[in-house]
């Protein structure tokens, strides 16, 4: 990680930041598979308190220079382990999604781990094939962030 870059468990005084990023209407057309309705702060408290009172979810705010620039998890879909990651757009391009998600991966014992990302989100592709991620097949749901089906690459880290 970045001298700067630090991980550490999710605070309630880190929730603000986390709305604040997930209401930028770039950020989320960008990210594609949201909440659906960003603005929805009663939807918005009610996952984050799920993700913090669920033992099966790693959760980490992301900061820098002690500002949260985003959040890193890491959770269950069925038998698998997904992860998932938002760094608030103003710090892209910086390489903090990437230090943030190796951090994460160190954490994680098991393997493998598996992400999904919209096929045209060349910035989170280059971040998870970074942290060692390889494609290994395609799907296509629905993305509240843009109101449509969406085409996706699923990526699958082993090591």
């Amino acid at each position: 990680m970045t001298a700067d870059l630090h991980l550490r468990p999710v605070r309630d005084d880190d929730l603000p930041e986390f709305y604040r990023h997930q209401s930028d209407p770039e950020a989320v057309r960008m990210a594609a598979f949201t909440a659906d309705d960003p603005d929805d702060r009663g939807a918005f408290a009610a996952h984050w308190h799920r993700v913090r009172t669920d033992p099966g979810i790693v959760s980490r705010t992301v900061t820098v220079d002690g500002r949260v620039v985003g959040h890193v998890l890491a959770f269950p879909v069925g038998e698998q382990t997904e992860v998932s990651y938002w760094i608030d757009r103003w710090h892209w391009g910086q390489g903090y999604a990437t230090a943030a998600l190796d951090g994460l991966l160190q954490e994680l014992p098991q393997r493998p781990v598996h992400a999904r990302a919209a096929k045209d989100n060349f910035g989170s592709l280059a971040v998870l094939r970074k942290c060692g991620f390889v494609i290994r097949g395609e799907d296509h749901a629905y993305a509240a962030g843009r109101g449509r089906d969406v085409e996706e690459y699923v990526l699958e880290l082993t090591v």
